[in-house]
């Protein structure tokens, strides 16, 4: 009797049980698809079905023999079935079940990945909101800029996640198709009609075209994407890293009760989960050019992609799966600072506000090199001198006052009014 599965935990998906539990819902679905078609009889097909099993560890066992797996699993299905099993595998090639299992397998995967990726969507949504207007400081090239806020971070990170989840959407429809066109994809010995019906039981669609395997290009758009999802989630990792520095601590990772963050200092509290993440990232690229490499096969087929596929393909399913755990717990738990990130914000004690001040001065008719001249010496001098503050040394500017009111200048340097647009972001992003 054919074995029934509920989709699967990720790992579950990649293991010989599921396999070799879809080859033979694979040899089934063509034996019907055969007696649909008045080639084989009903009958015989009933007792496949009635029949048909197979025993992981006996297939691994005659597979030390034969040193070929299809034909290990086929021995092994035939002691269950007995003479009808003469029509399973009938016109077929190995690579036509692999490679429509292999598909399935990332079809599965795939649905997985998506619904990790929709529950950090909705993570990072409800951390926007929640720190909207939370105000930090910008940095561009590690240096303060101008203010945002911690909202508009995690803003960003769910546009990222949003175009992730379209990526992948795109990269599982191309992924998921079938074939069942025999030794060199011309249906010289089966008739197309057992490769449709095959692949729509499947919930696969036909390749338009193949040889004796489906084309690599499918694989590796599906493994890059993959490997892109991977860097954004690092582009997250690297910037809590960042904020959690302890010049910074503007956030940090939720640190739980009896954990440890050295054997050596007790003090420590490491952005551990982050560095993780960004570690596994390097994995998936890496996966992601091999996967790249096995595009060019010779001629029809051979199988120097086969042994790179039995590992990248699991491996960056299963890593993407664990790296999409740790951020949306990562996410939901991050510690946030504000009032870290207002000491942060007047650290350089109104620099930041250089360019608005700029710009008004540009308002007031000046030109931009002379309003930049204006505004780079005072800032400068900030800069040297820690007791100084930009506000203060523009409104002891004679040169500045001609030409901006006290109350001009006060206004400036009000970081919320730099953040008025942020509603007008947050419709934009947040769409849903």
């Amino acid at each position: 009797m054919i074995k029934r599965y509920t989709l699967p935990e990720m790992g579950a998906i990649f293991e010989d049980e599921f396999k070799f539990a879809t080859w033979l819902k694979i040899e089934i679905h063509a034996c019907q698809a055969r007696a649909n078609m008045g080639d084989i009889p009903q009958k015989d097909v009933d007792i496949i079905r009635e029949k048909a099993n197979f025993d992981v560890n006996k297939v691994l066992e005659i597979e030390e023999t034969t040193k070929h797996d299809v034909i290990a699993f086929l021995t092994n299905v035939a002691e269950y079935v007995g003479s009808e099993s003469r029509h399973i595998h009938y016109g077929m090639t190995s690579s036509d079940i692999l490679d429509t299992t292999l598909s399935f397998q990332m079809k599965s995967a795939g649905e997985i990945l998506l619904k990790q990726l929709r529950e950090l969507k909705a993570v990072l949504k409800k951390r926007a909101f929640e720190h909207k207007l939370s105000v930090c400081v910008g940095r561009s090239h590690g240096i303060h800029a101008e203010p945002t806020s911690m909202g508009l971070k995690f803003a960003l990170w769910y546009a990222e996640n949003d175009r992730n989840i379209e990526r992948l959407n795109k990269a599982i429809d191309v992924i998921s198709v079938g074939q069942i066109s025999g030794a060199v994809g011309t249906f010289e010995h089966l008739s197309p009609k057992v490769e449709e019906y095959v692949c729509e039981q499947m919930g696969l669609k036909p390749a338009s075209i193949s040889t004796q395997v489906i084309q690599r290009d499918r694989h590796a758009e599906f493994i890059s994407t993959l490997a892109i999802i991977g860097a954004s989630l690092e582009k997250i990792s690297v910037e809590i890293r960042h904020l959690q520095r302890t010049e910074v601590l503007e956030a940090e990772e939720y640190f739980s009760k009896g954990q440890k963050g050295s054997s050596a200092m007790p003090h420590k509290r490491n952005p551990i989960v982050s560095e993780r993440v960004t570690g596994l990232a390097r994995l998936l690229r890496g996966n992601a050019t091999a996967a790249l490499e096995n595009v060019a096969l010779w001629h029809e087929r051979d199988i120097s992609h086969s042994s790179v596929e039995r590992i990248i393909v699991p491996d960056s399913c299963i890593t993407l799966n664990y790296m999409l755990n740790l951020m949306i717990k990562l996410m939901d738990n991050l510690i946030v600072y504000p009032e870290n990130m207002l000491t942060n914000l007047n650290l350089t004690r109104g620099l930041i506000f250089s360019q608005s001040v700029l710009l008004k001065l540009v308002e007031k008719e000046s030109s931009r090199e002379d309003a930049y001249k204006l505004v780079q010496e005072p800032a400068m001098s900030v800069w040297a001198d820690k007791s100084k503050n930009l506000k203060d040394e523009l409104l002891n500017s004679e040169d500045v006052s001609k030409l901006v009111s006290k109350q001009e200048i006060e206004d400036i340097f009000d970081a919320k009014k730099m953040l008025k647009n942020v509603d007008y972001i947050f419709k934009r992003v947040f769409k849903d």
